[in-house]
């Protein structure tokens, strides 16, 4: 018989206001749903996470349950809403995660990073087991190295790309030069001109890559200057205080421009043509899409190229614990590359790489294939 129920999990407190609602930030607590089978205690859980995605329903947990592990699904402090997240924030609440379980008896802790969650899981592990950070990209404490993150046993990559800033860039519209005029574009950097593919030739695809990191570097650029600038605007409070902003929103267009949603001869898959929010040229504008609204100080620790830590790339090859990347052949958010060089990013032998053929983002229309994953995860965590 399987069951489930709502954790709460302390949270660590962030110095800044950065969760709009007060009954989050008041309560103290962040929350996950854990799911196992009562007819036997597990001795391991396997904790799925994701920077801002609501996990609590995440689809693998009964799944996963009914294979003798308890399974646990994490919302972060800023699930649903990503706009002010900073990453190192999110590192704190899955520690916070991981402390909880092993205070409930868990034995051994599996940590999956699903989608998104590639590069957050790739961070934390690095983090825990290599405690270095003391601040975040734009300066503020966040004492990392201080906070006594428990090691993961194991970590799962699942159907994961490596980090926000580094899909995020492979998907910025290179052809847009003015960030205030997102339809005055530069035709020769147009992937949506049939001048320009596809099939796009590899000089494009190169100057295209090229452009897409200058951009990224150029709003990262601006962001840090604007907080320097806030400064300058200082004001006296009614109760005689110096006070000023500390952060500010802004827009940024053009985030599904990734060349391989529309030419499946770059990193050749199973996939259809498209993103996961439909035609590119849409998405490209939607804001449902990814990362249209950020902050400042969130842009430098969530987006940037160059500041972002929260990239697997660059984390897993100090990460100790065993690591499995799974990927399904017909994803078009988290591409074969990805999968591929998150494992061989790994510097020890204790690694394994899983391909399921015809599984997408989601496992749309095949709980046969979300099964299939899940029954990995479980064997692995065993």
């Amino acid at each position: 018989m399987l069951s489930r129920e709502l954790l709460p999990i302390p949270m660590s407190p962030g110095g800044r206001l950065d969760i709009n609602s007060g009954v989050a930030r008041m309560s103290g607590k962040i929350w996950a749903t854990l799911w196992k089978d009562d007819r036997r205690q597990p001795a391991t859980a396997v904790l799925i996470v994701h920077p801002a995605s609501n996990f609590i329903g995440h689809y693998a947990l009964e799944e996963l349950a009914s294979r003798g592990v308890a399974a646990v699904g994490l919302a972060t402090r800023y699930v649903g809403n990503d706009s002010a997240l900073i990453m190192e924030n999110c590192v704190l609440d899955v520690g916070a995660a991981i402390r909880r379980l092993r205070e409930l008896g868990y034995e051994q802790v599996v940590l999956v990073g699903n989608s998104g969650g590639g590069g957050l899981a790739a961070l934390y592990q690095e983090q825990a087991e290599h405690p270095s950070i003391t601040h975040t990209p734009a300066g503020d404490s966040v004492d990392l190295a201080g906070a006594g993150l428990i090691p993961a046993d194991k970590i799962v990559m699942a159907m994961a790309h490596p980090g926000r800033a580094v899909v995020y860039t492979e998907g910025l519209d290179a052809a847009i030069t003015d960030e205030r005029r997102p339809f005055d574009r530069d035709r020769s950097l147009d992937m949506f001109d049939p001048a320009n593919g596809p099939a796009y030739g590899e000089e494009f695809v190169e100057r295209y890559r090229s452009a897409q990191i200058e951009r990224n570097r150029r709003i990262t650029g601006w962001a840090a200057e604007q907080i320097e600038a806030l400064r300058e605007h200082t004001r006296e409070s009614p109760a005689g205080q110096k006070e000023a902003p500390d952060d500010l929103p802004f827009v940024v267009h053009g985030t599904a421009a990734d060349p391989r949603f529309l030419d499946l001869a770059l990193d050749p898959s199973d996939r259809k043509a498209g993103t996961l929010w439909g035609s590119p040229w849409v998405a490209n504008f939607q804001p449902a899409s990814l990362g249209h609204l950020t902050s400042l100080r969130s842009w430098l620790s969530q987006w940037s190229y160059d500041r972002s830590r929260a990239n697997a790339y660059r984390a897993l090859p100090h990460v100790q614990a065993p690591v499995m990347v799974v990927y399904g052949s017909a994803d078009c958010a988290a591409f074969p590359s990805h999968a591929r060089t998150m494992y061989e990013a790994v510097a020890h032998d204790r690694r394994e790489l899983v391909e399921i053929k015809g599984a997408d983002h989601y496992f749309q229309g095949r709980p046969d294939l979300a099964e299939t994953m899940c029954e990995h995860i479980a064997e692995w965590s065993r």
